[in-house]
């Protein structure tokens, strides 16, 4: 299982952040895609060995449900729960209790969360919005602007 979380992973990790890279998907029918978006990497990835599967689909729920939450940040997800896994199956090898290990990722969990909520900002300049417009577009130069346009017509997101 810990292979198929690593090796999924491992593909999707180097389209993380503005100098991430591309990848090719190989389609069952047209032209290959090419994507910086992690997550469509990570459907994208099915392994034959069954057990294998079974650590990619964990990790590829983390990040559908970071895409269906934020919308971004799917990269990261998949990057965090491989490190998370690898470093719990060690301690669980080592002779940690399974269930003490889980709670004690839940109360980091919610220090990171309670963390991160008290260092949001909001956001309200055009040049503020166009700025995360270019992040999530991963830095595409025209999608931006439909995320900017989407803002001010809408108001907020």
């Amino acid at each position: 299982m810990l292979r198929g979380v690593e090796e999924l992973a491992d593909a999707v990790k180097v389209t993380m952040g503005p100098k991430g890279r591309n990848v090719v998907i190989e389609q069952s029918f047209g032209a290959p895609k090419v994507t910086k978006d992690g997550v469509t990497v990570a459907k994208s990835i099915e392994f034959k060995d069954r057990v294998k599967n079974v650590g990619a689909s964990l990790v590829k729920q983390v990040a559908n449900a970071t895409n269906d939450t934020a919308g971004d940040g799917t990269t990261c997800a998949t990057v965090l729960t491989k490190a998370i896994f690898t470093e719990g199956c060690k301690s669980v090898a080592a002779g940690m209790n399974a269930m003490d290990l889980r709670r004690g990722i839940s109360m980091a969990v919610d220090a990171v969360v309670t963390n991160l909520k008290g260092m949001a900002r909001m956001i309200s300049t055009s040049e503020e919005i166009a700025q995360v417009g270019t992040i999530s577009a991963n830095g595409s130069s025209n999608s931006h602007f439909w995320v900017f346009e989407l803002v001010m017509k809408y108001g907020e997101m």
